[in-house]
């Protein structure tokens, strides 16, 4: 089963990059993405039913992705959003699990703990593994 994906990153090589690497390792389907924090925050609110899952940068064109963080807050149990920033200080995670993220991963070195993650997303308890 595949977790609809909606992603919040605007540098599109990253994006591309982690559509790619989603798709094919973890059952992942992303249905759509933002570069700004309002596109985001917009798309993911009005279209609640429509994901299963978020993956949000911080560091967005425009505004930041601790609001997008904070406008998922109401989400669905079953909806998940993590962050995957540059910036995964203990501060940044700490501040990110205040506003309700599921997870953070850092970029450079954390990207075989989200892939973990989007698989334990699809397995059949809907747990993600290891977390």
């Amino acid at each position: 089963m595949s977790s609809r994906t909606y992603i919040v990153e605007d540098n599109a090589t990253i994006r591309e990059n982690l559509v790619g690497t989603l798709e094919e390792l973890a059952c992942v389907e992303a249905v759509g993405f933002a570069e700004t924090e309002d596109e985001g925050k917009e798309w993911l609110t009005q279209n609640a039913r429509a994901w299963d899952l978020a993956i949000v940068d911080l560091f967005l064109r425009q505004g930041s992705g601790l609001r997008v963080l904070e406008a998922c807050r109401d989400r669905d149990p079953n909806q998940k959003v993590v962050v995957l920033t540059n910036y995964a200080t203990r501060d940044i995670r700490k501040r990110c699990d205040q506003l309700g993220a599921d997870a953070v991963f850092d970029k450079s070195n954390e990207i075989d703990a989200l892939i973990e993650f989007c698989i334990g997303l699809g397995s059949p308890s809907g747990a993600p593994v290891n977390q």
